[in-house]
């Protein structure tokens, strides 16, 4: 069956199962109930801090890569002190293992699968979520993308970059259709886990060290970064309160219902709908997330997944390395402030650290209490530097 027969076929699946799919996944949008989880009810949130020492890298589908430069590539890794890799095994628009669910790229996936259980190193498949770049998706469906403050969508004019095309969270067919990529990519034989990222709106405020990149200064929330305010949304959060946001608010930035509202949109998201179907399948669940939370919608403090890995690259925020130590910190203790006892992995940025303050990061994000560290990129990465972080990660 070609991609564009899938589709087809995925789209009578959605408005076969319509409102009811949804509701028997427990997402309660049905009943316009935008609560997440109480953590403090939780089982899980009385037990102590888990000890999961590990150390991950992300790494991006290499196709020009023999089978050969994988295996050394991983090796490598692993014997420098890397326990877990991160592959994207999903783009928003490309798959790269045998899918039925979005255009197969590559099915290098399950060769790296393979590779890792050869070497005793964990493979967590790393998909994007709510960003949707499949080009028959954004053409039959615009109604599924998110709209900013000025009523402009993300299907048309996405914010910051091309790619930038995220899906509302409101919208139970577009969730519907994330639910089933999450189910595809939980299926790949013999992974450890998945790993979410872009699970959030877009940034409505990007980090300070970006905002030069494309031009713009972003001293308060501007309506053309500032989602999401489709109809879906809109009438949700109206039913819920009467408050129509479009018309009733004066001050965006500060309401605090409206604001809940989508960090709620999306927290229900991660733990009612998506993360029962990883659970399904006895995997771990983790997701890469931001330090500056809020300029995403994204309270992943009360999300229930494994562990988080913040994405601590200081240079985004135009601070010093030492921010990887602060930050770590804070996000242990905010967790902890919420119930919320999973561990943290610190994400390090390889392309703004020099090789001199590799250690250094290291050091950080250790003395600031993390599990371990995230590596992004192990593919940019060269075999002195991962050699030179393998130094590192076995001091004591």
């Amino acid at each position: 069956m070609d991609y564009k027969a899938r589709v087809m076929k995925k789209r009578t699946f959605i408005k076969k199962a319509g409102l009811g799919t949804l509701a028997m996944a427990g997402m309660g949008l049905t009943g316009l109930q935008c609560k997440p989880k109480e953590h403090a009810d939780s089982p899980q949130a009385a037990q102590p801090l888990a000890k999961q020492q590990k150390n991950w890298a992300w790494i991006n589908p290499q196709e020009d890569w023999k089978i050969d430069d994988w295996k050394k590539k991983l090796t490598l890794a692993k014997s420098n002190g890397f326990d877990a890799l991160l592959m994207n095994v999903y783009n928003g628009r490309s798959a790269y293992f045998e899918s039925a669910d979005s255009p197969v790229q590559s099915t290098i996936a399950h060769e790296v699968v393979k590779i890792c259980q050869s070497i005793d190193m964990e493979f967590h498949a790393w998909m994007f979520t709510m960003p949707c770049n499949i080009p028959e998706i954004v053409q039959q469906h615009p109604d599924w993308f998110a709209v900013n403050r000025k009523g402009e969508s993300a299907a048309s004019k996405p914010a910051y970059v091309d790619y930038y095309k995220f899906l509302c969270p409101c919208n139970e067919e577009a969730m519907e259709f994330v639910r089933q990529n999450v189910i595809s990519v939980s299926s790949i034989p013999g992974i450890d886990g998945v790993h979410f990222d872009y699970i959030r709106l877009p940034d409505v405020i990007l980090a300070e060290g970006l905002q030069p990149k494309y031009n713009i200064v972003q001293d308060k929330e501007y309506p053309e970064y500032d989602y999401c305010y489709s109809s879906y949304c809109i009438d949700k959060f109206k039913a819920l309160t009467g408050i129509d946001p479009l018309t009733d608010i004066r001050d965006h930035a500060s309401h605090q219902q409206w604001r809940q509202f989508r960090y709620d949109s999306i927290t229900q998201l991660v733990n009612n709908l998506w993360l029962p179907e990883i659970k399904k399948k006895d995997l771990m669940a983790t997701a890469a997330v931001f330090p500056n939370w809020e300029s995403v919608r994204q309270e992943w403090h009360k999300w229930d997944l494994d562990g988080f890995l913040p994405m601590l690259y200081h240079n985004f925020y135009n601070e010093g390395i030492a921010f990887i130590e602060e930050h770590t910190r804070k996000n242990i203790q905010r967790l902890k402030k919420f119930n919320n006892l999973k561990p943290i992995w610190s994400g390090i940025f390889l392309p703004e650290i020099d090789n001199r303050e590799l250690s250094q990061a290291v050091a950080h994000a250790r003395n600031g209490g993390s599990q371990g560290i995230a590596l992004y990129a192990l593919d940019s990465a060269s075999d002195d530097q991962i050699i030179t972080i393998g130094k590192s990660l076995t001091s004591v």
